[in-house]
């Protein structure tokens, strides 16, 4: 089984921006665990960027609502795509666990 065209295939996938940064970092050696730890770090970190610029727009430090509402778009879009991928390798875990041997 050849998985090199899977490498390839991999590198054209974009993710929202915090997390296709942290897919860019990882290396081919980097285990399975240290992927799911880096992106859960980059999705709280965006998580609490978000409730940062809520804090400052709600005690009016921030005069840009635009930067505070795309922050937490941000936020929601990358929450969204983790819960979608969560979602997927739930789905793929309870069809290997179906199949018969």
């Amino acid at each position: 089984m050849n998985i090199n065209g899977f490498n390839s295939l991999t590198s054209q996938i974009t993710a929202p921006e915090g997390l296709s940064q942290t897919a860019r970092s990882v290396s081919p050696s980097t285990s399975f665990g240290d992927v799911v730890r880096h992106s859960v770090e980059s999705l709280d970190q965006t998580q609490k960027g978000a409730e940062t610029e809520i804090a400052r727009a709600v005690a009016g430090e921030s005069p840009d609502l635009h930067r505070t509402i795309v922050s937490l778009q941000s936020a929601e879009l990358n929450f969204q795509f983790a819960l979608q991928v969560r979602n997927k390798l739930i789905g793929a875990y309870d069809d290997i666990m179906k199949m018969q041997v």
